[in-house]
Parts: C-alpha cells; sequence; structure tokens
C-alpha cells in the first residue's frame, strides 16, 4: 500500500486510544464515531479526486481504503464485545503502571487490528477467537490445513478462469446504452454473473489466506470454540445460487460482513432496524450514488420479499405448483439481485439513471407493488 498504509496506521492507533481511555459503557460509542469519520473522510478524499478533479486513485488507495473498512469491522466489534464484557481490556483507573507496561497491553489489541490475512478480506473473526487462535496452537500448521486452503486456492483459480471465458461471451456493461426491449435484461443478468463470480473468487482467495496463516484451527474443546466465536466462512456459492428468497440471499452473501452488520445495527436499533441496516451498509462502502440507490432498493426488496412468501408461501399445495412456484420466484430473485448489484457497481451517474429507465425496472416495481398492497391488506 505504500504511504497509505498510514491510513490503517493511524485508524489502528487511534482506536487502541480510544479503548484504553473510554470506559466499557462508552468505548462502543466513541469507537464507531471516530473509525466511521476517519473512513468517510478517507472515501471522500477518493471521491473529489475521481469525480471532482477527473483523475484516476492510484489502485494502492483503493486497497487501503478497502482494508480500512475491514478494519472498521474489527475496531466496532472488538468495542462491542468490551462494552458486553466479553473482552476485558486494562485496569481500573487507580491501578498505575509503568507506560511499558500498557504498551505491553496494547499489543494484542494492535497485533489483532494489524493482522494482514484478515485486512486483506477476512473473512472477520472475534478478538477472544484470534487470541486464543495464538495462545493455543500446538503446531504451526496442519495436513487439515493446508489441504483445506489449497482447495479454496484452486477454487478460486477456477472461478477466475471461468469469469474470464465468461466475459468473452457476453456483452459488456456499457452496451446497456444501445439495448431496445428487454435485451437490457440479458446485458445486466449477464454482467451481474461476472461480478458474482469475481466476488466469490476473491472471497474463496481470502479464506485460502486465512487458513494458510493458521487462523483456522480446531480448538477442540477449548472454551473458545463456543458457537458465539466461530469464524464463519463468506462463501457459500451453492445456497447463493439457488435460494429463491432475496432475504435468504441478503443472509448468505458475505457472510461474516451479513453477521456484523446484524450485531452492530440491525439487533442495536430500535425502530426500521432493516432499512438502517442497508443505510449504514451503504455508508460504510462509501456513499457512492449507485451504492446509496441499491442499498435503500435491497432494503425494500428484502422487506417485499418477507411478506410475499409469507402470503404466497402457503398458497402452493401440489408438487406441480411448489415446483412451479420456486421456479417463478428463483428468476424474480436473480434478476432482481442482478438489478441490485449492478446499480451498486454503477461509477456513474448517467450510466445509473440508463439502468434505472431500463426494462430492468420492471421487477423491483413488481416487488414495490406486491409490498404495498400486502401492507395495505
Amino acid at each position: 500500500m505504500g504511504c497509505y498504509a498510514l491510513l490503517l496506521l493511524i485508524s489502528a492507533f487511534s482506536s487502541l486510544a480510544v479503548i484504553h481511555s473510554a470506559g466499557p459503557q462508552q468505548v462502543h460509542t466513541w469507537a464507531f464515531f471516530i473509525q466511521m469519520t476517519w473512513q468517510t473522510l478517507c472515501h471522500l478524499g477518493l471521491h473529489y479526486k475521481e469525480y471532482y478533479l477527473q483523475e484516476a486513485a492510484c489502485i494502492r488507495l483503493p486497497i487501503a481504503l478497502s482494508a480500512l473498512m475491514l478494519m472498521t469491522q474489527k475496531v466496532t466489534s472488538l468495542a462491542l464485545d468490551i462494552h458486553e464484557n466479553k473482552v476485558r481490556v486494562g485496569l481500573p483507573s487507580e491501578e498505575r503502571r509503568s507506560f511499558c507496561w500498557h504498551l505491553l497491553q496494547a499489543l494484542p489489541l494492535c497485533t489483532y487490528l494489524l493482522c494482514f490475512p484478515t485486512l486483506l478480506g477476512g473473512p472477520l473473526c472475534s478478538f477472544r477467537r484470534f487470541q486464543a487462535w495464538v495462545r493455543y496452537s500446538k503446531a504451526p500448521f496442519s495436513s487439515g490445513l493446508l489441504w483445506a486452503a489449497t482447495q479454496k486456492g484452486l477454487g478460486a483459480l477456477t472461478l477466475g478462469l471461468l469469469n474470464n471465458i465468461v466475459r468473452g461471451y457476453i456483452s459488456a456493461l456499457d452496451d446497456l446504452i444501445d439495448c431496445t426491449h428487454f435485451d437490457c435484461v440479458y446485458v445486466v443478468w449477464t454482467s451481474a454473473l461476472c461480478l458474482r463470480l469475481t466476488y466469490y473468487s476473491h472471497w474463496l482467495l481470502d479464506e485460502s489466506l486465512f487458513l494458510a496463516a493458521g487462523l483456522g484451527l480446531d480448538l477442540g474443546h477449548h472454551q473458545y470454540s463456543a458457537a458465539a466465536d466461530r469464524v464463519v466462512m463468506d462463501t457459500d456459492i451453492w445456497t447463493l445460487e439457488t435460494t429463491n428468497t432475496i432475504a435468504g440471499f441478503t443472509r448468505t452473501w458475505n457472510k461474516s460482513t451479513a453477521q456484523w452488520l446484524r450485531r452492530l445495527i440491525f439487533q442495536q436499533s430500535s425502530s426500521h432496524p432493516l432499512l438502517a441496516t442497508f443505510a449504514f451498509s451503504a455508508w460504510w462502502h462509501g456513499l457512492r450514488p449507485g451504492q446509496v440507490f441499491g442499498f435503500l432498493c435491497w432494503a425494500v426488496m428484502v422487506e417485499a420479499d418477507y411478506r410475499f412468501h409469507r402470503f404466497f408461501g402457503s398458497v402452493a399445495k401440489s408438487r406441480l405448483q411448489r415446483l412451479l412456484y420456486q421456479t417463478v420466484t428463483w428468476c424474480h430473485t436473480q434478476l432482481v439481485v442482478a438489478y441490485i448489484m449492478t446499480a451498486v457497481e454503477m461509477r456513474s451517474v448517467s450510466m445509473l439513471w440508463r439502468l434505472l429507465s431500463s426494462y430492468n425496472s420492471f421487477f423491483p416495481l413488481v416487488s414495490v407493488t406486491v409490498l404495498l398492497l400486502l401492507v395495505k391488506k
């Protein structure tokens, strides 16, 4: 990352200062506010360079911002653990120790925040789980981890090759300008397919690195092997590609991040938790116009999906009806997800407007109509 590594170091050391100075009741609020403020300023710097100055940003800056987003996950997760008394940091104020002693106390937290395999892509693991791996690992590596890391690495390579092959046979997203009628639906769906393949290959590569670093050791009957501290891998391709519910796709997409958002926002919100979760997700991703529209649309689609399946799921009685119901809802889920993913990836307002004015908007409008009818009913 070159000089852009300073963005991460500033974030890590400011978070350590907050964690060691704020009390358990205030640490989460202060850590959240300071971390999100710093991340937002960094994102605004990138937007200023791209949109106002019309200059291409150095590739190192987006990489640093991606790592900073994952740093935010770890900082807020650790702060929540401290707030909930799952992790104890420091001593009562009346006990005074030397500066060197406090520095030694900060080293485990610093190691957790700056562990590079989890800053390159995840998945997110708790501080207690990370600490247990470091302390109680009998061997630095094992044949089981080697095989698992190799499998995921080969899977990432295979999906990367498949993605390159698929890209050679589909239309580019820029062709959305010249599309007529329902041709644009095919363009958006195939473009979203390539995006999903890219995400899948990156996640598998991240998990391969995570395991190769020894962070997937089975702790057996140790106290830190409880279900609450188990690491959730991000990739579940089968579920993502076969689910017929948008809500199921949402829970499975980037699993560790979905669970982090659920814990950080959804469970802490007293009103409209779903909308608050997706609004924060847009903020966390950088607040580009396509991201704001895409995530807010995603929230509406999930709410409509809940009501739709709750109402119509009991209507299909026979086997043929259930098969027809699952097929139609699977197709609708695929098309809506493709629409949302394409919107989120849009970098210009003009392209976003072309997407909104195309026939692809028909499928989200169906969900919105169903939602309004069911709410009224």
